[in-house]
């Protein structure tokens, strides 16, 4: 598939202007939106960074910082709806009373923007890349188009967006922002693809993130190579907490023996269950932002207990 041409590009974004508007409800807390966020390793995209209600940059508090990927989705807004979007996570709305109950402690959200709308782009960033060999990589190509260097596909993104992450985002929004910026503190979390970037993101960054969530995590992409990979490159127990979950409907349907190859790993290297490892199964849930915003507050608690 050719990339689109510039006056297609306007013809979508006309198009996108045309769609008609649910209603903005109110933001609890606030975002400051960074609409084009640099870098010199992978596209500049817009980043959302939500500030819980009891922030303040004049005080002495300091938050844990969560970085969540396809950050358009995480929050309804008005730049998130000007992106076309008609679905979300409403992370604030799931994340303000839990606070106010004292059920987790006040965190920082850097949503962090899907790189562009070319179909082989997300795929690109968040796969991730040391776990695929040559023969997998050229059968993912031959299996699905979007894979496609021409879709916006390439295989060497999802490292550089992890240096993005690591070496160019979280020293600004430490910097910015008043964050506990230590390992205990900083994680990671996504869903399906995002799930598999943020597992990733543990086994390549261990000292950064401290934890992750994984939420219906498409292990099935590349037949489990992914999962037999972090197998082998998994950290040893005692700095990380990892939570992983599936549902039992769609796509998610399809995971349940990969998610279990998995725990077994995490056996193996040591982890305990429900201490510092979590997987849970949701019966009728399926593969949708819907499904993931009924249950967000489990992975949250898990991370973010208040002590």
């Amino acid at each position: 598939m050719p990339r689109m041409t510039e006056e297609e590009q306007k013809d979508v974004e006309r198009a996108k202007e045309n769609i008609p508007r649910i209603p903005i409800p109110r933001l609890e807390g606030s975002i400051d939106h960074h609409k084009d966020f640099p870098s010199q390793l992978i596209r500049p995209r817009p980043v959302d960074v939500w500030l819980p209600g009891n922030y303040n940059p004049e005080s002495g508090d300091h938050y844990p910082v969560i970085y969540m990927h396809d950050g358009q989705m995480m929050f309804h807004h008005a730049d998130s709806s000007l992106a076309g979007m008609d679905v979300f996570w409403d992370v604030d709305k799931v994340m303000a009373p839990l606070i106010s109950n004292d059920e987790i402690r006040p965190a920082i959200v850097v949503a962090v923007w899907m790189s562009d709308w070319a179909p082989g782009a997300r795929g690109a960033e968040y796969m991730p890349q040391k776990a695929l060999n040559e023969e997998t990589w050229e059968r993912m190509q031959n299996d699905n188009p979007k894979w496609s260097a021409e879709a916006g596909g390439d295989r060497l993104s999802s490292d550089n967006y992890l240096k993005f992450l690591v070496n160019e985002l979280k020293p600004f929004v430490d910097a910015t922002y008043r964050t506990l910026a230590g390992t205990a503190d900083t994680f990671i979390m996504g869903s399906s693809m995002g799930g598999l970037i943020s597992a990733y993101a543990v086994a390549e960054y261990p000292d950064i993130f401290g934890g992750a969530a994984c939420l219906s995590t498409d292990w099935t992409i590349g037949e489990g190579t992914v999962a037999r990979w972090l197998k082998e490159y998994w950290p040893a127990p005692g700095a990380n907490r990892i939570y992983f979950d599936y549902g039992t409907e769609t796509f998610d349907a399809y995971y349940e023996p990969y998610q279990q190859q998995m725990d077994e790993a995490m056996r193996e290297h040591g982890y305990t269950e429900d201490v510092d490892w979590v997987t849970r199964r949701f019966e009728g849930a399926d593969h949708s932002a819907k499904s993931w915003n009924a249950r967000l507050h489990v992975p949250l608690k898990f991370l973010l207990s208040a002590y």
